[in-house]
């Protein structure tokens, strides 16, 4: 997949180490890992503000379209930018889902479902590991 920013996974790594991203930050977004859930630091996280990409800073969700899914990961009923994220067929594991990466640098951020509770019917379903917030000033 072609992305505006590329980068080599040395590249990835000191940039994420220099971000103080959380640990297993590389592996989720560099080769699609999952974070156990529950143990992500946006999970039961609820500040008002936005949620980008920890890799290249693109502005993913709005915290007002976060909700609680009850699955241990940080579930967002849509996007912020139209086109921010990118949607592929993941066939493994012996399912076939939809997998999110970030529009801007090809980031792994988790799936999208749709089984969502608002009007969207989605729930997007990411790894905290994958995201970086910025609070909203007062």
């Amino acid at each position: 997949m072609t992305t505006p920013i590329a980068k080599t996974d040395a590249e990835w790594k000191a940039l994420l180490a220099e971000k103080g991203a959380e640990r297993g930050a590389f592996e989720v977004t560099r080769h699609a890992a999952t974070e156990r859930p529950f143990t992500g630091k946006y999970e039961a996280h609820w500040d008002d503000g936005s949620y980008h990409c920890i890799c290249c800073g693109a502005k993913l969700f709005e915290s007002g379209t976060k909700f609680d899914a009850g699955c241990g990961w940080p579930s967002f009923s849509e996007e912020a930018v139209p086109g921010a994220i990118r949607n592929i067929v993941d066939r493994s594991h012996g399912m076939v889902r939809t997998e999110n990466v970030c529009a801007n640098c090809g980031a792994h951020l988790g799936h999208v479902f749709p089984d969502g509770p608002t009007e969207t019917g989605l729930r997007y379903c990411m790894n905290s590991a994958s995201l970086d917030f910025k609070k909203r000033d007062a």
